[in-house]
């Protein structure tokens, strides 16, 4: 078998922790900055888990991850 290709937008968007989660950026920050009000910018700083409901399409993105 050929080896396996890992996405490339996937590889750039998504990193595996050590413990097997999936670490992702916030959506929702990027522009249109400007109507959203302080406190809805602060809670969006950092990075969350991603939903369970995801990490099976996430993990055969990455193959190597």
């Amino acid at each position: 078998m050929p080896k396996m290709k890992t996405k490339s937008s996937a590889k750039k968007r998504f990193t595996v922790r050590a413990g097997g989660t999936i670490k992702r950026g916030q959506a929702f920050k990027r522009h249109i900055l400007t109507k959203k009000t302080t406190k809805n910018k602060r809670h969006l700083r950092g990075t969350t888990e991603v939903a369970k409901a995801d990490v099976k399409s996430i993990r055969s993105m990455l193959p190597y991850a």
